[in-house]
C-alpha cells in the first residue's frame, strides 16, 4: 500500500473540509517539525538572535522573487525568467546611475528600477494574453535574453552606487519591512479584492472566468506587471545587501522561488493556495540554509541539498493533490 493510500485512509476520518484546511495550511507544521529538529541539532541558530537576524534579512530578496512566482501561479500561470528580470533591473539601474552618470537622485535611481521590471513584467503578459505565446517558452525566452543581458550590459561588479540607493537595502530592518509589507498587503488584495478573486478565477479555469466577464487578457498582464514589479523590488535589494551589481545576481532564484511556492501550498495549476504560505516557504529554505551554515556544512553542496528540497516539494505536492482528490471524490460519493 502507497504511502499516500495510507494517509489518506488516516484522513477519511477527519472532516472532509477540515481535511482541505489543513493541506492548504500544510507548511506551518512543517515548518514546526524543521524548526524543533533543528533547535535539537543546531541550537545556535535559535539562542543567537543575529543570526536569526541575518537569517531574515538574506531572505528577503528571494522572499520578493517568491511572491512573484506565486502571484504567477495562482493565475495558472509560471514565469521562469523572475531571476533574470530582478538580475536585469538591477544591472541596467547600476549602469544608469554609476556608469552612464544619467541620473544621481537615488529616488529616481528607485523609480528606474522598478520600472524597467514592471515594463519586462507587462510585456511578458502581454505576449501571453493578447499573442497567445505559451507561458513556459515566453518566459524561458525572456529568461535567456535578460540573462544574457545583463552580461552584454557588463562583465564586472558595479560599486559607487549611490548611498541613498544601496542605504534601504542595506538596512536589516527596513529589507525586512519591505518584505513583510509586501507579502501583508498582497494577502490582503487577493483576499478581499475583485483583482485577486479574478486572479484565483483564472487560475482555476480561464474559460469559466472569461464566460462570467472576467476580463483575462488584462488579469493576466496586470499579473506579470506584479510579478515584474516585485522581481525588481528583489533586485533592488539585493543590490543593497551585497553593495555592488555583479552580473550574475539573482541568477540562481528561480528553481528556490518554485521550490518556497510549492512547499508554501500554492497549486502548480492556478486557483489554490495563499500567499502567506509561500512566505512561510520562503522560511522554511532560508531556515534550512541558515542551519547548514552555522553548522559548518560545506558550501559548495548547498545548492545540492536546494535540489533535494525542491525535489521534495514535488514529491510533497504531488502527494498533497493525491489526497485532496481522494478526499473530494469520497465527499461526493457520500
Amino acid at each position: 500500500m502507497s504511502t499516500s493510500n495510507i494517509v489518506t485512509r488516516q484522513f477519511e476520518r477527519i472532516p472532509e473540509r477540515t481535511v482541505l484546511v489543513l493541506l492548504e495550511n500544510m507548511i506551518w507544521p512543517i515548518l514546526a517539525v524543521i524548526s524543533l529538529l533543528i533547535l535539537a541539532t543546531v541550537p545556535r541558530v535559535f539562542t543567537n538572535t543575529m543570526a536569526l537576524r541575518l537569517m531574515l534579512f538574506a531572505a528577503a530578496p528571494l522572499g520578493l522573487v517568491v511572491l512573484a512566482e506565486s502571484i504567477c501561479l495562482l493565475s495558472g500561470h509560471f514565469d521562469l525568467s523572475v531571476g533574470a528580470i530582478a538580475g536585469f533591473s538591477a544591472v541596467f539601474t547600476a549602469m544608469v546611475l554609476a556608469e552612464w552618470n544619467l541620473v544621481s537622485n537615488p529616488v529616481l535611481g528607485v523609480a528606474i528600477v522598478l520600472a524597467v521590471g514592471s515594463a519586462i513584467g507587462a510585456t511578458n503578459g502581454i505576449m501571453i494574453a493578447k499573442l497567445g505565446m505559451n507561458p513556459f517558452l515566453q518566459t524561458l525566452a525572456f529568461l535567456i535574453i535578460f540573462g544574457g543581458g545583463k552580461l552584454a550590459l557588463t562583465t564586472r561588479p558595479i560599486s559607487d552606487l549611490p548611498e541613498g540607493y544601496v542605504a534601504p537595502g542595506g538596512n536589516e530592518y527596513v529589507a525586512i519591512g519591505i518584505l513583510l509589507a509586501s507579502f501583508a498587503c498582497m494577502a490582503v488584495v487577493f483576499r478581499y479584492t475583485a483583482f485577486g478573486q479574478a486572479v484565483y478565477a483564472v487560475g482555476s479555469d480561464e474559460e469559466a472566468a472569461r464566460a462570467v466577464g472576467i476580463r483575462t487578457d488584462r488579469t493576466i498582464i496586470a499579473v506579470y506587471t506584479l510579478s515584474g514589479f516585485f522581481c525588481a523590488l528583489a533586485g533592488w535589494l539585493l543590490t543593497g545587501y551585497t553593495g555592488i551589481v555583479s552580473p550574475d545576481i539573482a541568477d540562481d532564484m528561480v528553481f528556490s522561488a518554485f521550490a518556497a511556492a510549492i512547499i508554501g501550498g500554492i497549486s502548480l495549476f492556478g486557483g489554490r493556495g495563499k500567499l502567506l504560505g509561500a512566505l512561510g516557504g520562503v522560511l522554511l529554505l532560508s531556515l534550512v540554509e541558515t542551519a547548514l551554515n552555522v553548522s559548518g556544512f560545506d558550501p559548495t553542496l548547498i545548492e545540492v541539498v536546494n535540489g533535494v528540497v525542491l525535489l521534495f516539494a514535488i514529491l510533497l505536492y504531488n502527494t498533497k493533490e493525491s489526497i485532496r482528490e481522494r478526499v473530494l471524490s469520497a465527499g461526493v460519493s457520500s
